[in-house]
Protein backbone atom coordinates (compact mmCIF):
# COMPACT_ATOMS: atom_id res chain seq x y z
CA UNK A 1 0.00 0.00 0.00
CA UNK A 2 2.17 2.73 -1.62
CA UNK A 3 2.51 6.33 0.86
CA UNK A 4 1.85 4.72 3.97
CA UNK A 5 3.70 5.84 6.67
CA UNK A 6 5.45 3.27 8.78
CA UNK A 7 7.38 3.53 12.70
CA UNK A 8 10.32 0.84 12.16
CA UNK A 9 11.52 0.86 16.24
CA UNK A 10 15.07 -1.58 15.94
CA UNK A 11 18.51 -0.29 18.22
CA UNK A 12 20.57 -2.52 15.65
CA UNK A 13 21.54 0.40 13.06
CA UNK A 14 22.33 -2.71 10.27
CA UNK A 15 19.07 -3.91 10.27
CA UNK A 16 17.59 -0.41 10.99
CA UNK A 17 18.46 0.80 7.44
CA UNK A 18 18.17 -2.22 5.93
CA UNK A 19 14.62 -2.32 6.52
CA UNK A 20 14.25 2.05 6.12
CA UNK A 21 16.04 1.09 2.49
CA UNK A 22 13.51 -1.80 1.21
CA UNK A 23 10.24 -0.19 2.75
CA UNK A 24 11.52 3.10 0.86
CA UNK A 25 12.12 1.31 -2.15
CA UNK A 26 8.58 -0.07 -2.17
CA UNK A 27 6.93 3.63 -1.53
CA UNK A 28 6.54 3.54 2.03
CA UNK A 29 7.19 6.75 4.00
CA UNK A 30 9.42 5.56 6.60
CA UNK A 31 10.04 7.16 9.71
CA UNK A 32 12.30 5.36 12.61
CA UNK A 33 13.43 5.16 16.47
CA UNK A 34 15.94 3.11 17.99
CA UNK A 35 14.28 2.72 21.77
CA UNK A 36 11.10 2.21 23.51
CA UNK A 37 10.26 5.94 24.64
CA UNK A 38 11.24 7.25 21.18
CA UNK A 39 8.88 4.65 19.59
CA UNK A 40 6.01 5.99 21.84
CA UNK A 41 6.67 9.52 21.29
CA UNK A 42 7.21 9.12 17.79
CA UNK A 43 3.45 6.99 17.54
CA UNK A 44 1.62 9.75 19.43
CA UNK A 45 2.96 12.25 17.71
CA UNK A 46 3.35 10.99 14.27
CA UNK A 47 0.14 8.82 14.09
CA UNK A 48 2.19 5.94 11.41
CA UNK A 49 -0.04 3.59 9.32
CA UNK A 50 1.59 0.21 10.95
CA UNK A 51 4.24 0.26 13.46
CA UNK A 52 7.57 -2.93 12.48
CA UNK A 53 8.46 -2.91 16.28
CA UNK A 54 11.72 -4.81 17.52
CA UNK A 55 11.56 -7.11 20.51
CA UNK A 56 14.81 -6.59 22.03
CA UNK A 57 15.43 -2.96 22.48
CA UNK A 58 17.39 -0.91 25.44
CA UNK A 59 15.53 -0.13 28.64
CA UNK A 60 11.71 -0.58 27.68
CA UNK A 61 11.57 -4.03 25.43
CA UNK A 62 8.97 -4.55 22.60
CA UNK A 63 6.24 -6.20 24.73
CA UNK A 64 6.27 -3.32 26.96
CA UNK A 65 6.25 -0.79 24.44
CA UNK A 66 3.32 -2.57 22.49
CA UNK A 67 1.53 -2.79 26.13
CA UNK A 68 1.60 1.15 26.63
CA UNK A 69 0.08 1.63 22.87
CA UNK A 70 -2.19 -0.63 23.21
CA UNK A 71 -3.86 0.83 26.89
CA UNK A 72 -3.36 4.64 24.98
CA UNK A 73 -7.10 5.48 22.94
CA UNK A 74 -5.07 7.50 20.82
CA UNK A 75 -2.57 4.86 19.26
CA UNK A 76 -4.51 1.25 20.13
CA UNK A 77 -5.70 0.58 17.14
CA UNK A 78 -2.57 1.31 15.45
CA UNK A 79 -0.98 -2.20 13.54
CA UNK A 80 2.28 -3.90 14.74
CA UNK A 81 4.02 -5.65 13.10
CA UNK A 82 6.59 -7.57 15.97
CA UNK A 83 10.56 -8.46 14.77
CA UNK A 84 12.65 -11.07 16.55
CA UNK A 85 15.47 -13.37 17.07
CA UNK A 86 13.42 -15.65 19.15
CA UNK A 87 11.54 -18.53 17.54
CA UNK A 88 9.69 -20.20 20.22
CA UNK A 89 5.98 -20.11 19.74
CA UNK A 90 5.61 -18.93 23.72
CA UNK A 91 7.20 -16.04 22.70
CA UNK A 92 5.27 -15.62 19.64
CA UNK A 93 1.54 -16.26 22.12
CA UNK A 94 2.83 -13.92 24.29
CA UNK A 95 3.13 -11.04 21.32
CA UNK A 96 -0.23 -11.79 20.21
CA UNK A 97 -1.62 -11.97 24.02
CA UNK A 98 -0.06 -8.34 24.15
CA UNK A 99 -1.72 -7.02 21.03
CA UNK A 100 0.63 -8.19 18.27
CA UNK A 101 -0.70 -7.98 14.87
CA UNK A 102 1.91 -10.44 13.20
CA UNK A 103 5.00 -12.05 14.15
CA UNK A 104 8.57 -12.09 12.15
CA UNK A 105 11.30 -13.55 12.97
CA UNK A 106 15.13 -13.24 12.30
CA UNK A 107 16.90 -13.12 9.93
CA UNK A 108 13.87 -12.26 7.92
CA UNK A 109 13.19 -11.87 4.19
CA UNK A 110 12.37 -8.12 3.36
CA UNK A 111 10.09 -9.55 0.64
CA UNK A 112 7.75 -11.44 3.41
CA UNK A 113 7.71 -8.71 5.34
CA UNK A 114 6.73 -6.50 2.97
CA UNK A 115 3.71 -9.04 2.11
CA UNK A 116 2.54 -9.37 5.42
CA UNK A 117 2.76 -5.15 6.13
CA UNK A 118 1.26 -5.16 2.64
CA UNK A 119 -1.66 -7.42 3.89
CA UNK A 120 -1.80 -5.98 7.45
CA UNK A 121 -2.96 -2.40 6.12
CA UNK A 122 -5.68 -4.37 3.59
CA UNK A 123 -7.03 -5.63 6.86
CA UNK A 124 -6.55 -2.58 8.80
CA UNK A 125 -8.29 -0.49 5.88
CA UNK A 126 -11.10 -3.02 5.52
CA UNK A 127 -11.87 -3.05 8.97
CA UNK A 128 -15.41 -2.86 10.60
CA UNK A 129 -14.50 -1.01 13.12
CA UNK A 130 -13.61 1.91 10.62
CA UNK A 131 -17.06 1.58 10.01
CA UNK A 132 -18.82 3.37 12.49
CA UNK A 133 -21.56 1.15 13.27
CA UNK A 134 -22.46 -1.30 16.16
CA UNK A 135 -23.01 -5.10 15.96
CA UNK A 136 -25.39 -6.34 18.30
CA UNK A 137 -26.03 -9.97 18.94
CA UNK A 138 -28.22 -10.74 22.32
CA UNK A 139 -26.73 -8.74 25.41
CA UNK A 140 -23.56 -8.70 23.12
CA UNK A 141 -22.18 -5.50 21.74
CA UNK A 142 -19.49 -3.95 19.54
CA UNK A 143 -18.81 -0.23 19.42
CA UNK A 144 -16.64 -0.52 15.96
CA UNK A 145 -16.20 3.36 15.71
CA UNK A 146 -15.14 3.12 19.41
CA UNK A 147 -13.27 -0.39 19.55
CA UNK A 148 -15.10 -1.18 22.68
CA UNK A 149 -17.29 -4.57 23.41
CA UNK A 150 -20.18 -4.66 26.05
CA UNK A 151 -22.27 -7.47 27.47
CA UNK A 152 -25.61 -6.02 29.13
CA UNK A 153 -24.00 -2.42 28.76
CA UNK A 154 -21.22 -3.32 30.57
CA UNK A 155 -17.77 -2.48 29.17
CA UNK A 156 -15.78 -5.82 28.85
CA UNK A 157 -11.99 -5.15 28.08
CA UNK A 158 -10.81 -7.11 25.37
CA UNK A 159 -7.24 -6.89 23.67
CA UNK A 160 -7.16 -5.80 20.29
CA UNK A 161 -6.82 -9.65 19.09
CA UNK A 162 -9.80 -10.73 21.10
CA UNK A 163 -11.76 -7.89 19.88
CA UNK A 164 -11.67 -8.98 16.16
CA UNK A 165 -11.74 -12.67 17.00
CA UNK A 166 -15.09 -12.05 18.91
CA UNK A 167 -16.13 -9.18 16.02
CA UNK A 168 -15.57 -12.36 13.49
CA UNK A 169 -17.77 -14.81 15.17
CA UNK A 170 -20.48 -12.47 15.73
CA UNK A 171 -20.65 -11.34 12.16
CA UNK A 172 -21.10 -14.72 11.08
CA UNK A 173 -23.45 -15.26 14.09
CA UNK A 174 -25.14 -19.10 13.81
CA UNK A 175 -22.01 -20.17 11.49
CA UNK A 176 -19.42 -22.93 12.35
CA UNK A 177 -16.15 -20.97 11.81
CA UNK A 178 -13.13 -23.28 11.54
CA UNK A 179 -10.16 -22.92 13.77
CA UNK A 180 -7.91 -22.67 10.61
CA UNK A 181 -10.15 -20.02 9.37
CA UNK A 182 -9.86 -18.10 12.42
CA UNK A 183 -6.57 -18.12 12.22
CA UNK A 184 -6.19 -16.66 8.77
CA UNK A 185 -8.91 -14.06 9.67
CA UNK A 186 -7.15 -12.85 12.27
CA UNK A 187 -4.03 -13.52 12.45
CA UNK A 188 -3.43 -13.30 8.81
CA UNK A 189 -3.00 -16.24 6.13
CA UNK A 190 0.28 -16.63 6.66
CA UNK A 191 0.41 -17.09 10.33
CA UNK A 192 2.88 -20.10 11.67
CA UNK A 193 0.77 -20.57 14.53
CA UNK A 194 -1.14 -23.68 15.83
CA UNK A 195 -4.72 -23.64 16.34
CA UNK A 196 -4.18 -23.83 20.27
CA UNK A 197 -3.89 -20.05 19.83
CA UNK A 198 -7.29 -19.87 18.75
CA UNK A 199 -8.82 -22.09 21.50
CA UNK A 200 -6.43 -20.29 24.31
CA UNK A 201 -8.65 -16.60 23.04
CA UNK A 202 -11.66 -18.27 22.72
CA UNK A 203 -10.97 -19.36 26.81
CA UNK A 204 -10.41 -15.64 27.69
CA UNK A 205 -13.44 -14.01 25.50
CA UNK A 206 -15.47 -16.99 27.28
CA UNK A 207 -14.51 -15.66 30.12
CA UNK A 208 -14.94 -11.90 29.55
CA UNK A 209 -18.54 -12.63 28.55
CA UNK A 210 -19.14 -13.60 32.29
CA UNK A 211 -23.01 -14.85 32.08
CA UNK A 212 -22.79 -14.84 28.45
CA UNK A 213 -20.01 -17.42 27.88
CA UNK A 214 -22.74 -20.16 26.74
CA UNK A 215 -23.07 -18.09 23.72
CA UNK A 216 -19.45 -18.84 22.28
CA UNK A 217 -20.33 -22.95 21.26
CA UNK A 218 -17.40 -25.17 20.45
CA UNK A 219 -18.60 -27.43 17.02
CA UNK A 220 -16.64 -30.57 17.81
CA UNK A 221 -14.58 -31.02 14.95
CA UNK A 222 -14.57 -27.76 13.45
CA UNK A 223 -14.00 -24.81 15.59
CA UNK A 224 -16.48 -22.36 17.43
CA UNK A 225 -19.80 -20.56 16.46
CA UNK A 226 -21.96 -17.88 18.14
CA UNK A 227 -25.11 -18.54 19.05
CA UNK A 228 -27.19 -15.52 17.89
CA UNK A 229 -30.68 -16.75 19.85
CA UNK A 230 -31.38 -17.73 23.30
CA UNK A 231 -32.17 -20.93 24.27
Amino acid sequence: MPDAQILVVDDEPDILSLLVYHLSREGYRVSTAVNGESALKSAITDRPDAIVLDLMLPGMDGYEVLSRLRRDERVASLPVILLTARREEEERVRGFEVGADDYITKPFSAKELTLRLEALLRRAKADPVSAGRRLVVGPVALDRDAHRAFVSNQEVDLTPLEYRLLAILLERRGRAQSRSHLLESVWGPRSKLESRTVDMHIARIRAKLGDEADRLETVRGIGYRFRASDR
